[in-house]
């Protein structure tokens, strides 16, 4: 058992966080390889593809706070019951990935009901096995470095995932990728089953799982959640924007384009350690504040580039990455802290996470749904190379996130101001 307070060591980070890499290991090849696969080589309409994977995750969202009550319930009846159900989650995760990458018809509209039907199968297994994933590392509760590692070891272990991905999904194919994910999700697990396992709350029988809106009655959830949406909102718009920024106000070529995304996942990665020493340092809520404020002079510094700027601009992608690692880091441990101090620790983290999660997906849509139709509506096309779409684009790309991320950077100042932690004894 793990109780608070108890020291986190390099052995149960990686049994606890490695399950973290297939989870974002299989993100990538559904965002960027699935629609190229089905639009390039089987014919399948793009728009008609864009909605149904649009329909698959709203609907995939709205289960999630369900997906977190039914955890909840799981770890109140035994941990077993809960590597369990990890286990038939990450089987059925494994299925239908590999059903959506080789289907056995190729006529457009069978396709389009074949991956639909497998896309919310494949959406839900990830969101179950994410959402215990996540409220186990919760409810190992510990200090606010503590929490901070158990955060970093599962999302830096999902960046290596994001750029294994990226590698494996483009040199060397289909086949490869589904035996690495199997594989991943394998070790994962059985990693995770070696974990330091969470003290089981006696107070929290079967029968007394709260229910599903039970979070939203905790003020301070509220406060933090509007702050990460924010956050994240403001985060989201460049990732939506990145390639038609280089692409079209920098003038890069593809394979600044692909050293841009791998300089940016691999920095966020490599940050994590920076990032648990300046939680021991100044705490949780300051550390994330010197996160967005790094992100904002990075973004406005970018808002000056133009063509032939690319060498420039990695290096915005190597600084922004860095500040994309506080974002991954210390939102979750500053969650896990506020469901210890509302002492629901052991009898709702699933319900919180839940929650959590359909926040982080909701940020994406409306990431999206903001500013392509923004763009649009002010006169940029992809591809456009006057003065005035071009000025456009940047706005969108770097201004109107470090405007989102300031407001984000002010409601955390005014909610969670907090001395700064004690630092740690050599």
């Amino acid at each position: 058992m793990t109780t608070p307070g108890a020291s986190f060591r390099t052995q149960d980070g990686w049994r606890y966080g490695l399950l973290g890499l297939p989870l974002a290991f299989c993100a990538l090849p559904l965002y960027v390889l699935m629609p190229n696969l089905y639009a390039r080589q089987w014919g399948v309409s793009l728009a008609a593809l864009g909605a149904v994977l649009l329909a698959a995750r709203l609907l995939d969202a709205v289960l999630d706070p369900w997906l977190g009550r039914v955890c909840d319930r799981l770890f109140a009846r035994s941990i077993a019951a809960v590597l369990a159900f990890g286990a038939v989650a990450a089987g059925l995760l494994g299925l239908g990935f590999s059903a959506i990458f080789l289907p056995p018809l190729r006529t457009p509209d069978a396709l389009l009901w074949w991956a639909g039907g497998w896309l919310l199968l494949t959406y839900l297994a990830y969101s179950a096995l994410a959402v215990a994933h996540q409220s186990w590392g919760a409810m190992l509760g510990g200090d606010a470095l503590q929490r901070s590692r158990v955060v970093a070891w599962r999302e830096g272990l999902g960046l290596v995932g994001v750029v294994l991905a990226a590698v494996v999904g483009n040199m060397l194919g289909v086949p490869v990728m589904l035996l690495l994910l199997w594989l991943t999700l394998g070790l994962g697990w059985w990693a995770w089953s070696c974990a330091p396992r969470p003290a089981r709350s006696a107070a929290a029988p079967v029968a007394a799982a709260p229910s599903l809106w039970h979070p939203w009655r905790r003020s301070a959830f509220r406060r933090l959640l509007a702050v990460f949406m924010l956050n994240g909102i403001a985060s989201a718009i460049p990732a939506t924007l990145v390639l038609f920024f280089v692409q079209d106000r920098l003038l890069g070529s593809e394979a600044l384009q692909s050293a841009a995304l791998g300089l940016y996942f691999v920095c966020a990665a490599l940050s994590m350690p920076l990032w648990l020493r300046a939680v021991a340092r100044f705490g949780l809520a300051r550390s994330w504040l010197l996160g967005m404020g790094l992100s904002v002079l990075v973004f406005l510094w970018a808002s000056q580039l133009g063509a032939g700027d690319g060498a420039l601009f990695l290096i915005v992608c190597a600084l922004s990455g860095a500040a994309l690692g506080s974002d991954l880091a210390l939102p979750g441990a500053m969650l896990a802290g506020l469901i210890h101090e509302a002492g629901d620790r052991g009898r709702a983290d699933g319900a919180y996470f839940g929650w959590w999660n359909f926040a982080t997906k909701l940020n994406l849509a409306l990431a999206a749904g903001l500013a392509l139709p923004l763009l649009g509506w002010l006169g940029y096309a992809p591809g456009a190379r006057d003065a005035y779409a071009l000025q456009v684009l940047t706005v969108a790309y770097c201004l109107l996130p470090c405007g989102l991320k300031t407001g984000a950077a002010l409601l955390l100042h005014f909610f969670y101001r907090q001395p700064a932690a004690r630092p740690l004894s050599p």
